[in-house]
This record gives structure tokens, sequence and C-alpha cells, in this order.
């Protein structure tokens, strides 16, 4: 197995184990919502301190239903994750073209130099420098 199947590997243990730990350890047990996010809870934590709270803005699009607000999340993520994508992948692109053409001109270069010492070797006179 190569170093980056070994990483590859470890990396997707510990995706899984971040997310199977907390539930085979029942760290949500005896919570109304146990895995509620981090907003809630602020908000939960806010009211419970200071009940009078005045919020300082209201939400521009309030969605109809929790599924609804979990969808344009789940959006939200698939369209940062196509750029973050998209960027990685143009920029390796970029740095494989560039191996690629480095390696062509150092083919063509070992080329024009192997048929040079060719023609000197057969004896024919090696071609003249143009004069300026």
């Amino acid at each position: 197995m190569s170093r980056n199947a070994k990483i590859n590997t470890l990396l997707l243990l510990l995706v899984a184990a971040l997310a199977v730990l907390p539930l085979a350890l029942g760290m949500g047990d005896g919570k109304e919502e146990p895995f509620a996010g981090a907003d809630a809870q602020a908000e939960t934590a806010i009211t419970e301190l200071k009940p009078d709270y005045e919020p300082w803005f209201s939400p521009l699009y309030e969605p109809p239903s929790g599924e609804i607000e979990s969808a344009l999340f789940a959006l939200q993520a698939a369209l940062g994750a196509g750029v973050l994508a998209y960027y990685f992948g143009v920029r390796k692109g970029r740095r494989q073209g560039a191996a690629a053409a480095a390696a062509d001109a150092a083919a063509a270069d070992a080329a024009s130099d192997t048929g040079a010492a060719r023609t000197a070797v057969a004896g024919a006179p090696a071609p003249a420098a143009p004069e300026a």
C-alpha cells in the first residue's frame, strides 16, 4: 500500500470515528435535542441567562420548516465544496500542465542536442550560427 493510500485510509477512519463516537458514547443522552446546532444552543443559553434579551436584528429569510432550512444548509455546503473542488482541480491541472510543458521542452532540447552531435560525429559540418 502506498503512502498516500495509507494517509487516505487513516483520514477516512478518523472521519468515520468522528461520526460514530458521539452516537456510540451516548453524548446526547438526557437532552431534549441531543445534537442541536450551535445557534439553537446559544439561543437557549441566552434566554436562560437573560430572559429579556432583544436580538439586534431579524433574519432576512426565515424558512417555513426545519426541513427546508436543513436543505438550504446542505445546498450551501455542496456549493462551497464544489467551489473548493474546482479551485483545487484547476490548481492541480495547471501544475501538471506546467510539468508536462517542462518535460516536452527538455525532450525537445535533448533531441536537438542529440541531432547536432550526430551530424558532428558523422563528419558533416555543424550548422553555422546565424550572423546578426
